[in-house]
């Protein structure tokens, strides 16, 4: 057990030890952090899978106090380092992809391109090679009895996470927080692009009961169509149905309560960064005007802990990278409140 007797939460967070200044090893946390260093199909913005290791830097500013959840960091949080080979391979399929996109952004046809068609192949092996090695990692901390925390990242990230979840747990729903629906077949002919994750998951998770997707602000004419021919599957709130709803004297309590009436017991939340306004994360990936104030997200998670369902598992992913760490700040100060809830929404029985 970590002794916390000479440990001072008042103190500045010292960068000798881990996440937020905690001295935790990963055998003593209770929850661990698991980085995923991976942006290879990102669209637009990149800089994605190198924001773990400068929200490590910024999470040292945190305040360890949270009223709400007070001395929670104290059952133990860690992040382990990001693994060096799938930032690697990221870099290296990232340019490949870059490339590709590049060439059917102009119409052009790969199977004229032998060397199109092969990074095509590439890239789409590299998203199963992802899925699995993000599967084992969260596979073997579950069955040691961990609480698992996915720290992206692109949001194509989390989908062997999802897969280990259903096996350990069974039935569950995603609370997806997102500016985008992720349900697009194959974007740009990348199976396992960012842009399909849920698609992804809905086609291959049986277990996976429902999808209640909040704040979406920017989709297409598939994915819409998707959802309406799957609505016992997918609940959609609409970022602007959701303002039109305040605009006339809707509260936004009444709202949380009608996204979490949609949830099933067991919840895995998906935090996609964009789903803030994008005051609060201007370098995510693939930014869209509207969205939410962290407060009223965690106020939302607020309520599905009280709401009695039980809370799995969360990913957060899309956090930019930025000169002042105004990006990676809002990211760390995200992924302590919801490293706070996990384990609270989990108490160590007996």
């Amino acid at each position: 057990m970590t002794d916390l007797s000479k440990f001072d939460p008042n103190s500045v967070g010292n960068p000798n030890n881990n996440i937020f200044g905690l001295p935790f090893s990963e055998e003593d946390a209770r929850l661990v952090i698991i980085p995923i260093p991976w942006e290879v199909t990102v669209s637009y913005s990149a800089g994605t899978a190198r924001a773990p290791e400068h929200i490590f830097k910024a999470s040292l500013q945190i305040d360890l106090f949270d009223p709400e959840y007070k001395d929670a960091w104290k059952q133990g949080f860690y992040m382990r380092g990001c693994d060096k080979k799938v930032l690697m391979k990221s870099d290296y399929l990232r340019k490949e992809a870059e490339l590709y996109i590049n060439y059917i952004a102009e119409g052009e046809d790969i199977n004229d391109n032998k060397f199109m068609c092969k990074t095509l192949k590439e890239v789409n092996a590299g998203g199963v090679f992802l899925n699995e090695w993000v599967y084992d990692q969260t596979k073997d901390l579950l069955n040691a009895g961990k609480l698992v925390a996915l720290l992206g990242g692109d949001h194509s990230t989390p989908l062997g996470y999802f897969k280990a979840i259903a096996e350990k747990h069974g039935d569950f729903g995603i609370l997806q927080i997102d500016a985008h629906c992720d349900l697009r077949v194959g974007y740009e002919n990348f199976k396992y692009s960012h842009a399909s994750v849920m698609y992804n998951a809905l086609e291959e998770i049986p277990q996976l009961k429902k999808l209640v997707q909040v704040g979406i602000r920017d989709y297409c004419e598939e994915e819409f169509e998707y959802i309406q021919k799957n609505k016992e599957r997918i609940s959609t709130f609409f970022d602007k149905d959701i303002k039109e709803q305040q605009y006339e004297g809707t509260t936004w309590k009444t709202i949380t309560d009608d996204i979490v009436s949609n949830l099933p017991d067991k919840v895995f939340i998906s935090f996609d960064i964009d789903g803030l306004d994008p005051k609060l994360c201007p370098h995510t990936g693939t930014p869209v005007q509207g969205g939410f104030e962290t407060e009223q997200v965690f106020y939302l998670f607020k309520k599905i802990l009280q709401s009695g369902r039980q809370l799995v598992g969360f990913d957060l992913n899309e956090i930019g990278v930025s000169r002042d760490e105004w990006d990676e700040n809002v990211g760390a100060r995200c992924l302590f409140k919801l490293c706070s809830m996990l384990v609270t929404a989990n108490p160590v029985a007996g």
